[in-house]
């Protein structure tokens, strides 16, 4: 059954951190990286670390599905339907205070309370450019919000995966990455070289924070949805692009471990030929269905071992109680460590969840209806009215709330992050 959660009271002083390093295991003088060994990530005095955690998706990267709507499904779509509704400027104000509520230093105490260990952080890349998005241009965005991240994780006892879910010219083709519906990143020479500056910005920044794990490079890049020649021609564009990602991380970062996702989804590896390149990566899978039983997962397994690096399984979810309890068991049994998907989100399937207001089925109506033209965006106003809109995108504000968001503690349970 879901219920409130209490009332977090937990202050987080960011100028006492800055003095004393902040508090608990990773807040000594001594830095504590973690780092790979064979199958295992270690840390500075070689004891195992077992990732089990959470993914903080929406919150820098939203999803249509996670608000309620079906059809528009990107942040850039959705961004698109929001300032039609209730103008650009209204629009630019709402994602500012969703990005100040939605996930907060409450949030990382209740996960850290839960038994997880490591939070994965999906981001946008124009957080990191001064490129519009969600009304903002401001390339310092981007490190001010995963600022906070190292800060409510080190107070928390919690590593930190930095995920880039959305790269330049899109790596997947389809929603998830918020592209134009292909995977502009694997032909693209300009978007290539964009997506290798910003990581390179970001381990330079963050090379001392050893509160960080790792680097995800990109997640799930090119979707199942190309064939043949067509899906072998971009698989093999990954390789080489990892290649050059990282041989400029190096120049600023020597500490981190990189995490490298297969195509179609995370879920194929045959295009890997070279992992000996550097001496501090790791492979990264998802699944969702299938069967719970460790032949479902027996390719990820025969890549790890053949490699001899980590295998990580950076998303799972979304499916009944018993199937993720049987998942997780397998996982244990084959030492590949998990974060769940999603942390907090409209309805259930995710940690907590965020109450939908009384009559956001308006404005999920509006949001759907068509809106190629003038004349549609004029029709489809009239399901949701511009005050009832900004209502209702407040409200939904208040009701992510840590304070109020709704605790799925069956789910908890089943994934089993106490263990």
């Amino acid at each position: 059954m879901n219920k409130g959660i209490s009332v977090f009271t937990m202050v987080i002083s960011l100028a006492t951190v800055a003095c004393t390093g902040g508090s608990g295991e990773y807040a000594s003088s001594e830095k504590n990286f973690l780092h790979v060994d064979g199958h295992n990530i270690v840390d500075s005095k070689g004891d195992t670390f077992y990732i089990k955690g959470t993914n903080l998706g929406n919150w820098l990267n939203p999803e249509g599905y996670m608000f309620g709507f079906a059809k528009i499904n990107s942040a850039r779509k959705i961004n698109e339907a929001l300032c039609e509704l209730v103008g650009p400027t209204e629009a630019a104000r709402f994602w500012q205070e969703f990005k100040d509520n939605y996930i907060t230093s409450a949030d990382f105490e209740f996960i850290s309370s839960t038994g997880a260990n490591t939070v994965r952080v999906p981001f946008h890349y124009k957080l990191f450019t001064n490129e519009d998005y969600m009304g903002l241009n401001d390339a310092e965005e981007g490190f001010r919000r995963l600022d906070s991240c190292v800060v409510w994780a080190r107070n928390n006892n919690l590593r930190l995966i930095l995920d880039m879910h959305d790269c330049p010219g899109g790596q997947t083709g389809d929603n998830i990455d918020d592209s134009y519906g292909y995977p502009w990143l694997m032909t693209d020479t300009v978007a290539q070289e964009q997506f290798i500056d910003i990581w390179a910005k970001i381990a330079d920044y963050y090379a001392d924070e050893d509160v960080i794990l790792g680097y995800e490079l990109a997640n799930e890049p090119v979707a199942t949805y190309w064939e043949g020649a067509e899906r072998d021609s971009l698989n093999a564009a990954l390789e080489p692009l990892y290649k050059r990602a990282v041989a400029e991380i190096r120049k600023h970062d020597a500490n981190h471990i990189v995490l490298l996702g297969g195509p179609q989804w995370n879920s194929y590896f045959g295009n890997f030929t070279d992992w000996t390149f550097d001496d501090n990566i790791m492979y990264t899978c998802h699944r969702y269905g299938g069967d719970a039983t460790r032949e479902a997962i027996d390719e990820y397994i025969s890549f790890r071992d053949k490699t001899n690096l980590p295998m990580y399984m950076g998303e799972i979810g979304h499916n009944t109680d018993e199937w993720m309890s049987n998942f997780v068991d397998v996982m244990r049994q084959n030492n590949i460590g998990y974060t769940f998907w999603p942390y907090k989100k409209i309805g259930d399937s995710s940690m907590t969840g965020v109450q939908a207001p009384e009559e956001w089925g308006s404005l999920v109506e509006y949001v759907e209806a068509p809106r190629t033209s003038y004349g549609e965006i004029r029709e489809a106003r009239k399901l949701c009215s511009q005050q009832q809109g900004r209502a209702l995108l407040n409200e939904f504000i208040e009701n992510a709330k840590a304070e109020k968001m709704l605790r799925h503690d069956n789910y908890i349970s089943a994934i089993q992050l106490n263990k």
